[in-house]
């Protein structure tokens, strides 16, 4: 069943690319097995936001049960969901068309979408209208679900899970808040379901401190090398408190620069590799602001030996075949993985902490998964339980002190990780897996998604909005 619906998916897909006419601000796909729908949304004057949407060929498995939608929210700031969360980590094809077996489809229906204003195929049409803040680019994703949701009683039904990945968790946050604030005062018509935090950027002050004794623990750093990080560290430290925050984001390049510097290029995204391993990649070394983050698709295309669906090269797809298939996106917008220019204007919101937005969500009730990958260093499980540790959340105690449980895939009863859970509150432990789960663990991670669309507090929310 699994392999007929792939193929039919696959074969709608390329049927499209030939067939699907018409220059309206969305394009359809259908039949009963499965359906594509792509638009602009004005979120503002002069800014407009890209979203595809795909709903799921299993979801005829299983008719009677309310089908849940994965809102993904990638990183950067400024990478694209719409092309990396899509085609090469969990959307239906990779970058080579071909089906992706763990696609997450198998557990939801998808929506990719490009934020903030100026990422991938969104835009702006001058760069006053770039959000400079992650409130304000909550704001905007709002305007698109009351766009997308309000109209639609089908999508209504349907539980929302936003979904997160670096970055993404400070958007996925702050936009949680938003979204519930909405649907209070009756102006967003949505069921959400929770919110996911992967490998997310919540607070960088606890990460940067993480950085140094994580990869001496490693060997690769020495005592010389963990002490020059530990340096800048402090400084970031000193500049977060004295509210410096485009000096500390400076800083945070910098404290990149010193480690690859000391270790021989580590990769920021899985300390078991090199930087150097990705020959399109610049090495940290080379770091001007937000380098780094160019790197995150960069990572994902050269390690095709750790992807199980394969990759090839996402920018020509995505200004290639795909534009022509979508057929909506202006001529002058040309996809690109990260924007500069996104990063920049968020460059006094980067070092920014999100703590206090996640105790707010915890306090009102939202389920709340935050997930993490074992080798990840830029956003590190141990800098993670860090912030967890600052939480205000009255629960807080008691989830510190439950027993974590183990997690298997299949028959295979080799530990692919740990979960811990006390209330509307989950964490997982990871193991075996970089800053991107869902390809480095996709069994773990499929198995992740169905916990979390099927739990307690999120059958709660298909009943009643909150």
């Amino acid at each position: 069943m699994e392999k007929l619906c792939g193929f039919v998916a696959t074969l709608l897909f390329l049927v499209s690319l030939l067939f699907n006419g018409g220059a309206a601000a969305r394009a359809l796909n259908k039949n009963q097995d499965a359906s594509e729908e792509w638009g602009y949304v004005e979120v503002r004057p002069k800014a407009h936001m890209f979203w595809w949407l795909y709903k799921s060929p299993y979801r005829i498995e299983n008719p009677s049960k309310p089908w849940p939608i994965i809102l993904w929210l990638q990183g950067g700031p400024g990478a694209s969901g719409v092309g990396i969360g899509n085609f090469e980590e969990v959307g239906p094809l990779d970058t080579y068309l071909k089906p992706r077996n763990s696609t997450w489809l198998k557990k939801a229906d998808l929506l990719f979408v490009d934020n903030p204003v100026g990422t991938g195929y969104s835009y702006v049409e001058d760069n006053s209208s770039f959000v400079k803040n992650d409130v304000e680019a909550a704001n905007d994703l709002t305007t698109l679900l009351m766009e997308l949701f309000n109209k639609n009683e089908i999508l209504q039904k349907s539980p929302l899970f936003i979904v997160a990945e670096s970055y993404g968790g400070k958007f996925a946050a702050t936009l949680g808040l938003a979204a519930v604030k909405a649907i209070e005062a009756g102006k967003l018509k949505l069921k959400l379901g929770g919110v996911a935090l992967g490998d997310s950027w919540i607070s960088p002050e606890d990460f940067v401190f993480s950085w140094g004794p994580l990869l001496k623990d490693m060997s690769r750093l020495d005592t010389n090398g963990f002490a020059k990080s530990n340096q800048i560290a402090q400084k970031i430290k000193q500049q977060l408190e004295a509210g410096e925050f485009v000096s500390a984001t400076d800083s945070w390049a910098q404290l990149e620069s010193v480690i690859s510097q000391n270790s021989n290029s580590v990769d920021f995204y899985n300390f078991l590799l090199d930087s150097g391993m990705d020959p399109v990649s610049l090495t940290a070394s080379t770091l001007a602001v937000g380098a780094s983050m160019r790197k995150y698709s960069r990572y994902l295309s050269a390690h095709k030996s750790s992807t199980p669906d394969g990759d090839g090269d996402v920018g020509s797809l995505m200004n290639g075949v795909i534009k022509k298939k979508l057929k909506i996106i202006p001529e002058n917008v040309t996809w690109g993985g990260q924007s500069d220019s996104v990063f920049t204007e968020l460059s006094g919101d980067f070092m920014r902490p999100r703590i206090s937005e996640v105790d707010e969500l915890l306090a009102k009730g939202v389920n709340v998964t935050v997930y993490n990958g074992q080798l990840d260093v830029i956003c590190s499980t141990k800098g993670t339980e860090a912030w967890i540790e600052k939480l205000k959340w009255d629960g807080l105690q008691k989830f510190l002190s439950t027993e974590r449980t183990p997690l298997f895939c299949g028959n295979d009863k080799i530990t692919k990780g740990f979960k811990k859970s006390y209330k509307n509150l989950h964490f997982y432990w990871i193991l075996g897996a970089g800053h991107f789960v869902p390809v480095d663990q996709p069994c773990i991670a499929l198995n992740m998604l169905a916990a979390m669309t099927d739990s307690p507090a999120s059958a709660s929310a298909r009943k009643a909005k909150l």
